[in-house]
């Protein structure tokens, strides 16, 4: 493929989004107007003219992507020129390995780090890398029980090339950003690059020195980020949820990339830093409301972008894992923490010193949740105009095909992630088989079905709360697999399900065709308790691993 100038990319992206977003928004107004306008088609139309920017990038991303990833002989390579410059390992610099802890179970912590440093060491790049522990730990159980478990993992391995070492912070100031940035000013000693690792990362050697070998090819380049996937996951939500997850960013990340270029996102861990560059430019001051940044990240990379340095995505999913929540009420939880970090962008947007796509990386964060209240305005709006009889002379095919281009757009990227492997024979055979892989991207399109519109409903109205200064704070994660009990879920979704009850008889009391519309949204709400039990199940659980349903590659090579 040949490579076009990063300009002529952006335009190119521009008039896509653009294509979707009209197309949507007429055949919107089409359906809307078809029996003449009332108060609530209005705020209809309204509520999907705003999610069109986000579906818009989606559909946009996906379809960019699914062109590289069929057409470019290197997808990674043809995206990230880093990588065709890279000299092969070992490195030049010292880098530290940076594994940021607080409360965790450090015999889950330890074993893929131990992987990691068995694969570095036998390539022999050893010499060139130290690991540090950053822990932030501040329960003294805990950090009694971390602190011996270190001491034995590095006795295990005193000897050998690379070193083992820690620290713990007396106060957890600026969360993981001021971790990372303490850890930086006073113990990095003579590293050049950082990689910054959660306590749910695992890398393979492999990947990391293609990380380090890039960035030594681009003295400018200030973040590479490489791309995530989950780890093998034996309880049912995230195996469902990691399985499309990993299809649409693949294809996400690589559209992304090519029109983004060196300005592109951090996502915070599982990427390689350059030490002197990131610490001069992105110590994270506090919001004129005197909270921190949750959200770290994605302004570390804007405040580079603006200070000259290239900061970028490499969409290549070997060699690089984390770990998903175990199970609904942890899905939900990071979720609002997320969205909480997110929305406080909207200080940062009026600050100086931000290039064009440093404002735009941050609206885009923004939009990934502020689309949720206006979801939940269209379903609002849509039963009030049933219920007042505006809905009359609605075209019911034109409904439809509104309603089904609407959620192709909403999984936008994950429809040409599923395409692309079944459209390579060699990529479908390492998860097991095109049926295989069919029937793995059914079930995880029918979990997105059943799960959406109840996390879009959390995501509202847990925005809605903030609104009225409800703070979200950074909490210690559960990684653990566990079943969730009926009256824990009840507790959690109990609002949920009774606005699901409430809109669908609404609904179908005043028009059985429309309620039968609204279904495939107000349905999720009204199982969401059960949802919430069986996909923590371990029945069910068992039933995906004992039939491969579902199964990353990585899972199905390891027997």
């Amino acid at each position: 493929m040949r490579k076009e100038p990063v300009l002529l990319r952006r335009l190119l992206f521009l008039l896509l989004c653009l294509a979707v977003a009209v197309g949507l928004l007429w055949l919107a107004v089409a359906v809307l107007a078809g029996g003449g306008w009332t108060l609530w088609e209005a705020l209809i139309l309204l509520g999907i003219a705003g999610n069109l920017p986000w579906l818009a990038i989606s559909a946009a991303n996906g379809l960019i992507g699914l062109a590289i990833l069929l057409l470019a002989k290197r997808p990674a390579a043809y995206v990230t020129p880093q990588l065709e410059a890279a000299a092969p390992p070992p490195p030049r610099g010292l880098t530290a390995i940076g594994v940021c802890i607080r409360n965790e179970d450090m015999a889950a912590v330890l074993p893929p780090l131990a992987r990691l440093l068995d694969g570095l060491e036998a390539a022999g790049a050893g010499h060139r890398f130290v690991l540090w522990f950053l822990s932030d730990t501040q329960d003294p159980a805990h950090a009694a029980a971390e602190e011996a478990a270190l001491a034995a993992f590095a006795a295990s391995r005193a000897g050998r090339p690379i070193p083992v070492r820690w620290r713990r912070r007396a106060d957890n100031t600026g969360f993981k950003a001021g971790n990372v940035m303490e850890f930086l000013d006073h113990h990095a000693g003579e590293a050049e690059f950082l990689l910054c690792l959660d306590a749910d990362s695992e890398m393979t050697a492999e990947a990391v020195l293609r990380l380090v070998t890039a960035m030594e090819a681009d003295p400018k380049l200030a973040i590479l980020q490489q791309l995530i996937v989950g780890r093998p996951a034996s309880a049912a939500f995230p195996r469902l949820f990691q399985f499309g997850m990993r299809a649409a960013m693949r294809a996400w990340a690589t559209g992304q990339a090519w029109w983004q270029a060196d300005e592109g996102p951090y996502w915070g861990h599982n990427a390689l830093i350059r030490i002197a560059p990131f610490r001069a430019h992105c110590r994270l001051e506090r919001l004129p409301d005197g909270s921190m940044i949750l959200s770290h990240d994605q302004v570390e990379a804007v405040r580079l972008h603006a200070a000259g340095w290239k900061v970028r995505c490499l969409p290549e999913e070997e060699g690089s894992m984390e770990g998903n929540p175990p199970a609904m009420p942890e899905f939900l939880r990071r979720d609002q923490r997320w969205a909480a970090g997110n929305m406080q962008y909207f200080a940062l947007l009026r600050l100086p010193g931000m290039t064009a796509m440093g404002r735009w990386q941050l609206l885009q964060a923004i939009l990934l949740f502020f689309g949720a209240p206006l979801w939940l305005l269209v379903l609002l709006g849509a039963t009030m105009n049933v219920l007042t009889g505006g809905a009359e002379g609605t075209p019911i095919g034109q409904t439809l095909l509104l309603l089904l281009l609407l959620q192709a757009a909403y999984v936008g990227s994950k429809l040409p992630g599923y395409a692309e492997v079944l459209l390579k024979p060699a990529l479908a055979a390492r998860y097991g088989g095109r049926a295989q892989f069919a029937k793995g991207a059914g079930l995880e399109l029918l979990f997105t079905q059943l799960f959406e519109p109840v996390r879009v409903l959390n995501q509202a109205m847990f925005l809605l709360l903030l609104a009225f200064g409800v703070k979200a704070g950074w909490a210690p994660q559960n990684r653990a697999d566990r079943g969730v009990s009926w009256a824990d879920a009840a507790r959690l979704l109990w609002l949920h399900t009774l606005v699901g009850l409430l809109v669908t008889v609404l609904a179908v009391s005043a028009s059985v065709v429309a309620g039968l519309l609204m279904l495939p949204w107000t349905l999720s709400m009204v199982l969401s308790i059960p949802f919430c039990v069986v996909t923590s199940s371990p029945r069910l659980s068992a039933w995906l691993r004992e039939r491969k349903l579902c199964a990353t590659p990585e899972e199905l090579a390891a027997g």
